[in-house]
């Protein structure tokens, strides 16, 4: 299994899983010359993918959505694209070719906000961004994977120093908003194991966080638990790229 993250953050969201059988896609947000160069780089053409995975309806997850008018589409909430959508439901399995994805329900400011769990018959990956807190109940079924794509938002200091409206402060950090370097770290703490092969942690603030205190909140976390897998920085507009194909 082989993924790249072409874009992360609050001006765009786009992530791709390929195996050697399958390309999916999980939200398409940024702007469309970012996306059609970057799927250039990757060598990928987007209108041939197998499926897109929409997590939520905000602009930066879903802003490009035409692009893919003809690629079959999964999504929580209702997509206006012209050729219909799948309707995706937590914990109800579907598959896209050899691929098994499970969407798993998070906590975010938006009607619904699912992440998704792909795994093959080799490896298992988990994608989740804009959530609050992730429930307990989530854990058993988030561990053993060989790829974690995590959001490591903010840092609670940076951001109630920012600029922001006290409103948008109090809404970044509470239930609905986003995971803190901290609260990621805790996460990952629960479901890493020496299975986990790589670690991207994603949906970084620009104005309330840094590459080094999102990375060292992760680092000394796994570190004290004696694991030691790959982490990676998904930049906003930056392709990173990771695990591999048969």
């Amino acid at each position: 299994m082989k993924y790249y993250s072409l874009a992360s953050g609050s001006k765009g969201n786009c992530f791709v899983v390929q195996t050697s059988q399958s390309i999916v896609v999980i939200d398409c947000g940024s702007t469309k010359k970012h996306l059609i160069n970057s799927f250039s780089k990757i060598d990928i053409n987007y209108t041939q993918v197998d499926a897109l995975l929409i997590t939520h309806g905000h602009t930066d997850h879903v802003s490009q959505v035409k692009m893919f008018a003809d690629v079959l589409i999964f999504s929580p909430i209702p997509i206006n694209n012209g050729q219909g959508y799948q309707q995706v439901v937590p914990f109800m399995s579907f598959h896209v070719n050899e691929l098994t994805i499970t969407p798993i329900p998070l906590s975010h400011d938006s009607e619904i906000t699912v992440g998704y769990i792909i795994e093959d018959a080799y490896e298992k990956l988990i994608y989740i961004t804009d959530t609050g807190y992730i429930k307990n109940a989530l854990i058993p079924l988030l561990k053993d994977a060989q790829y974690i794509i995590l959001e490591s938002n903010h840092d609670p200091e940076m951001l109630m120093n920012s600029r922001r409206p006290h409103g948008i402060k109090t809404r970044i950090l509470s239930d609905n908003g986003h995971l803190s370097n901290d609260s990621c770290a805790d996460v990952l703490g629960k479901i890493v194991s020496v299975h986990t092969k790589e670690i991207v942690l994603a949906h970084l603030s620009e104005e309330a966080n840094s590459y080094i205190l999102a990375y060292q909140a992760s680092f000394d976390k796994l570190k004290s638990l004696g694991y030691l897998p790959l982490i990676k920085i998904a930049g906003q507009f930056e392709i990173v790229t990771g695990g591999l194909l048969p």
